[in-house]
């Protein structure tokens, strides 16, 4: 890596319990959306996914899960980083703009390519959002 990168990557300060809190946010936010009171039937029926194949495949998912959830918000950390931005608004927004163009994107693209359903890629898209902008709010006031 570049000395040039390495020196610009450091200068950006990451409070890496925020990271770890905003992960867990966003694991929480999943945990509530697809649940049975919310959205976990819709979600089941949409995929196809049994509760046998969940139970089944819940270790790795967890695992998959656990780690995406930690890159997502160290990405988001750095982007808030290294924007300058220090209250929970201006946070919360930096979520949403990382949603829309880069989660919305990719699903709705998704949606186009694979024929999924449209109600699917609504759940998904949701899920998302709210993590996002919790996690951007709580990654711009927790330095």
């Amino acid at each position: 890596m570049p000395r040039e990168l390495r020196q610009a990557m450091n200068a950006i300060p990451i409070n890496y319990w925020a990271v770890l809190v905003a992960a867990i946010i966003r694991m929480a936010v999943g945990f509530a959306w697809y649940s049975p009171p919310l959205l976990l039937k819709p979600w089941q029926a949409l995929t196809g996914v049994t509760p046998e194949t969940m139970r089944a495949g819940l270790g790795k998912a967890m695992v998959v899960d656990v780690i995406a959830s930690l890159i997502m918000a160290f990405a988001l950390a750095n982007i808030i980083g290294a924007s300058g931005i220090t209250d929970w608004l201006d946070g919360a927004l930096a979520g949403f703009w990382v949603w829309l163009g880069f989660i919305a994107t990719v699903l709705v693209s998704l949606w186009g390519y694979e024929n999924r359903s449209l109600q699917l890629t609504a759940i998904n898209l949701g899920n998302n959002l709210i993590a996002l902008i919790l996690m951007g709010a709580l990654l711009a006031v927790w330095r």
